[in-house]
C-alpha cells in the first residue's frame, strides 16, 4: 500500500527553472541534469547530486521532493537523468545498467569543474542508491576532497536477490511494470539506432532476471545476469565507503533484498547508520507531515536532505 500510494496520493512540488547541463559521461553518451543554484554564493552551498531509479527520470517525484527540500535547506540540487532517461535515448547508443558509477562520477567531475562548488552529497534511489553507494566505495578515501556525504533510499544492493524477489507472485504487478517499460525502451532504442539493437530478443522473456540475461548483459558487456549482477552490487564495496553515509530501508519493501552478508558489512562499518523501518514500502515512507506547510509526508525525503546537511 505505502508503494502503490507514493504513485497516485497527489502532491504539488513547485520549483523554479533549472539550468539544463548535458554532461558526456562516455565517448559520445550523455546525460541530462536539471541544475538547482542558489542565488547567492553557489559555490559555498553544500550541493546535492541525486540519482533515479530504474525506469525512473529527474521527473520522479522524490527526485522533485528532494530538490524541493534541499533548495528550501539552502543547497543547490542536481537532478541526473540515467544514460537513456529523462529524454534522452537518442543521446546514448548505449543501454544504462547498475554498474554505471563512472557516469555519476563525471556528473561530479563537471560540477566540481564547472560551478568550482566547495561540498557535495551523494543521494540515490533504488537502483540510483547503489550506484551512489558502489562510487563512494569504489572512491574509499580517494574521492574528491568536497566529498562530504552520500546517502541512499531502498538501494538495490544486492541485486540477484532483489531481481529473484520481483518474480514472487506477490510482486509481479511491479515487475510487469518494469519490463513493460524496458521493452518500450529498447524498441525506441531499435528505432533510433537501426542494426545496434535486436528486438527479437525480447521474444519470451517474462522476469527481470531473463531481461537482464539477454538484454543488459548482452548489450553491457556481461557473461549473464549472474555476471552482471554479481559486478554491478554495490554490497561488493561498501565496507570501503569513507564518508558519512546513511541506508535508508523498509523492512516491507516488497522487493528490494539485503543478504546477511551485506547487512554485516553496513554493520561493521562505522561510517553508515543504517536504519531500517518496519513500514515503508519502496522509496515511499508515506507517513505524518512535521508541521511545516510545504511538507508532504515523505519522511525518506526528508530524511536524506537532513542526515547531508549534518555532515556537510
Amino acid at each position: 500500500m505505502q508503494t502503490i500510494a507514493s504513485f497516485f496520493l497527489p502532491r504539488k512540488i513547485l520549483l523554479a527553472s533549472p539550468e539544463q547541463r548535458l554532461v558526456e559521461v562516455a565517448e559520445g553518451v550523455k546525460v541530462r541534469c536539471w541544475c538547482y543554484w542558489q542565488e547567492r554564493d553557489r559555490a559555498q552551498a553544500l550541493t546535492l547530486i541525486v540519482v533515479h531509479g530504474l525506469e525512473g527520470s529527474s521527473d520522479s517525484q522524490y527526485m522533485q521532493g528532494v530538490a524541493r527540500n534541499g533548495l528550501e535547506a539552502g543547497m543547490n540540487v542536481v537532478l541526473m537523468n540515467q544514460r537513456n532517461c529523462g529524454g534522452m535515448d537518442h543521446f546514448a547508443p548505449t543501454l544504462y545498467n547498475s554498474s554505471l558509477s563512472a557516469d555519476v562520477a563525471a556528473v561530479v567531475r563537471n560540477i566540481l569543474e564547472s560551478d568550482k562548488i566547495s561540498r557535495f552529497a551523494l543521494i540515490g534511489f533504488s537502483m540510483g542508491g547503489n550506484l551512489v553507494l558502489k562510487l563512494a566505495g569504489e572512491w574509499g578515501t580517494e574521492g574528491p576532497h568536497q566529498f562530504r556525504a552520500v546517502a541512499a533510499v531502498c538501494p538495490a544492493m544486492d541485486l540477484a536477490a532483489s531481481a529473484d524477489a520481483l518474480h514472487e507472485p506477490a510482486n509481479r504487478i511491479y515487475e510487469y511494470y518494469f519490463l513493460m517499460q524496458l521493452f518500450r525502451r529498447l524498441r525506441r532504442k531499435a528505432r533510433l539506432f537501426p542494426g545496434k539493437f535486436d528486438v527479437s530478443r525480447l521474444r519470451g522473456i517474462s522476469s527481470l532476471r531473463m531481461f537482464d540475461d539477454r538484454i543488459t548483459a548482452h548489450y553491457c558487456g556481461f557473461a549473464g545476469a549472474d555476471d552482471y549482477y554479481a559486478r554491478a552490487a554495490a554490497a561488493n564495496v561498501v565496507d570501503r565507503i569513507a564518508v558519512p553515509t546513511l541506508i535508508i530501508h523498509a523492512a516491507n519493501d516488497p522487493f528490494i533484498r539485503m543478504q546477511p552478508e551485506t547487512l554485516r558489512r553496513v554493520a561493521a562499518n562505522p561510517n553508515i547508520t543504517y536504519v531500517e523501518t518496519n513500514d515503508g514500502g519502496h522509496c515511499a515512507f508515506v507517513g505524518i507531515r512535521n508541521g511545516d506547510r510545504s511538507d508532504d509526508g515523505r519522511w525518506a525525503e526528508r530524511e536524506v536532505v537532513e542526515f547531508v546537511r549534518q555532515a556537510g
